[in-house]
């Protein structure tokens, strides 16, 4: 098939850049001809100029001259001096005019009877002048002189001009360094364009224009085609690429490109991350990060070039709908473990029931029994005297449990208050209860007189708040074990991971927040804050 391109474009691109350096290199060897061109004329209509005034002026002060100039045959007597001066001075046209301009005398007879250009000269006025004429259709550089009588008026005038030189003979009026010079730069500049091009022929693996920007399309379309965000961040913290699903996760617009990790708005704890990688740590593989409508899960691995380091690439994902999905499984593991506590638990009184009958101790077993039904009564009593949503009632009774067969006395302040919610609000209620007393059940476990103390107020909004008898949070991790985690393992320093995270995911997705402080008594306590328009009330 014959191609539709033209030659140029069909040229390899290390082609082009020659050729197009090659022009370069020759435009530059015209410009400065150009330059030694001007300043050789400049010089020559200087020096050549005072040349000819000078010749001009010998030949009007020869006293012959001056004698017989108005003779009627003046043009065979002068002819000889005239002859000598354009000899002696190289000159091209010699000619003696009357004051109208009329060639009286001339080194080329042919010129006698015409007319000598005058119009910008100063001789008719008395004054020697130098300046450009054409004679006989030639360019060329006139020095007139005028012949005046002793009051001054102008009598004749003597015209002495030379031809200006052609380029060549201006070039080689230069000097023949000049030329040694421009034949140098452009040897030199054809072999270094002929370097550079080779240069970027192996800088460019041999692809060409058409190649490149293909595989740069193709790049553009994957990176913003792929459902996980990518953000690449060079040595300085500069953000070089940030595909659809990456501003979308970070809440950014494209102008982010080009600014600094720091100045585009990011969570803190985002940024952070993405500049972990600016002092070379090792890679960080399903990181979890929560701002304050999403859970990210993020990668990062350094990117190199030809050996060097040249940034970071990181990829994140949406882990919201997971993470929701793992705080449903942890509400759902935390009721069968109750469940298997209260199992084990019942096994151990049916077996006392059972052993009581056996040996006939029937009064045993009716006192035991009540036993239980007055320890359960208070349970729930002590419960539902405060909480009147049954949903969470029935998470804090089951929590009661569990948390006592950890050894660990979970009891609700008496000062609690909670009326009924929302279904789907008391969801998200049971969502934050759930960790947060998971959260506290934990670290109060072996600890002197474990207790965790749960304080539920609707009076204002909905405040919750669970105090443990842990070891409490430091002050500098109090804003991390809310916002990371490790997917891949069940706990992160200083927190419970997911759990802690889901907690102030929740709450911000209801219009909340939620922080830790120190508790009084010590450990930490956990308190989160829902503004009011969120309740439903159904007492």
């Amino acid at each position: 098939m014959w191609s539709l391109r033209s030659p140029w474009s069909r040229r390899s691109l290390a082609g082009q850049f020659l050729a197009f350096q090659l022009v370069v290199v020759a435009v530059v060897l015209v410009a400065v001809a150009a330059v030694s061109v001007n300043q050789s004329t400049k010089e020559f209509r200087d020096v050549r100029g005072q040349r000819m005034i000078a010749v001009a002026e010998n030949l009007a002060s020869t006293p012959i001259v001056r004698e017989r100039f108005a003779d009627p045959f003046a043009a065979q007597i002068l002819a000889p001096d005239v002859d000598r001066a354009v000899a002696l001075s190289g000159a091209g046209v010699a000619d003696l005019a009357d004051p109208s301009g009329l060639v009286r005398v001339s080194s080329d007879p042919s010129r006698i009877g015409q007319i000598l250009d005058l119009k910008d000269s100063g001789a008719k006025e008395g004054r020697a002048w130098f300046g450009d004429l054409d004679v006989d259709g030639v360019h060329s550089l006139a020095g007139q002189v005028p012949i005046n009588d002793v009051n001054g008026v102008v009598l004749a005038i003597v015209s002495v001009s030379e031809r200006y030189p052609s380029v060549w003979q201006l070039l080689s009026g230069a000097g023949e360094r000049l030329l040694l010079y421009l034949g140098l730069g452009a040897a030199l500049g054809m072999l270094a364009s002929w370097l550079l091009s080779r240069r970027i022929k192996r800088q460019t693996r041999g692809l060409e224009i058409a190649e490149i920007a293909s595989l740069a399309d193709h790049r553009e379309a994957l990176l913003h085609s792929i459902r996980e965000g990518v953000v690449a961040v060079n040595n300085d913290g500069v953000i070089t690429v940030l595909n659809d699903s990456a501003q979308a996760l970070l809440d950014v617009t494209p102008t982010a490109v080009g600014r600094r990790v720091a100045e585009v708005g990011l969570d803190p704890a985002v940024t952070e991350f993405l500049l972990s990688g600016e002092d070379g740590r090792a890679a960080q593989s399903d990181v979890v990060i929560v701002t304050g409508t999403r859970v990210l899960a993020l990668n990062r691995r350094s990117a190199t070039s030809q050996g060097q380091r040249i940034g970071s690439v990181t990829t994140m994902r949406d882990s919201t709908e997971l993470a929701s999905m793992q705080g449903q499984l942890s509400s759902h593991k935390s009721v069968t473990d109750t469940l298997r506590a209260q199992t084990h638990e019942f096994a151990n009184q049916l077996h006392t029931i059972s052993g009581l009958v056996q040996l006939g101790e029937f009064d045993s077993v009716h006192d035991f029994v009540g036993a239980l039904t007055r320890r359960r009564a208070e349970i729930s009593d002590a419960v539902t005297q405060h909480i009147s949503d049954p949903a969470v009632a029935a998470l804090l009774i089951a929590k009661t449990t569990l948390a006592a067969e950890s050894g660990v006395a979970l009891t609700i302040a008496p000062d609690s208050r909670l009326s009924a919610l929302d279904p789907a609000l008391a969801t998200d209620v049971i969502t934050l209860l759930g960790n947060l007393i998971d959260n506290a059940v934990d670290v109060s476990e072996g600890s002197r007189e474990a207790h965790v103390t749960i304080h539920l107020d609707d009076l204002a909004g909905m405040t919750i708040s669970v105090t443990d008898s842990g070891p409490g949070v430091p002050e500098h991790l109090r804003e991390a074990i809310f916002a990371r985690g490790v997917t891949s393992k069940p706990e992160v320093p200083g927190g419970r991971g997911i759990g802690l995270a889901l907690v102030r995911l929740v709450s911000a997705q209801l219009g909340g927040m939620v922080d830790v402080a120190d508790a009084p008594s010590g450990g930490a306590c956990f308190r989160v804050t829902l503004p009011p328009t969120r309740l439903v009330d159904h007492a």
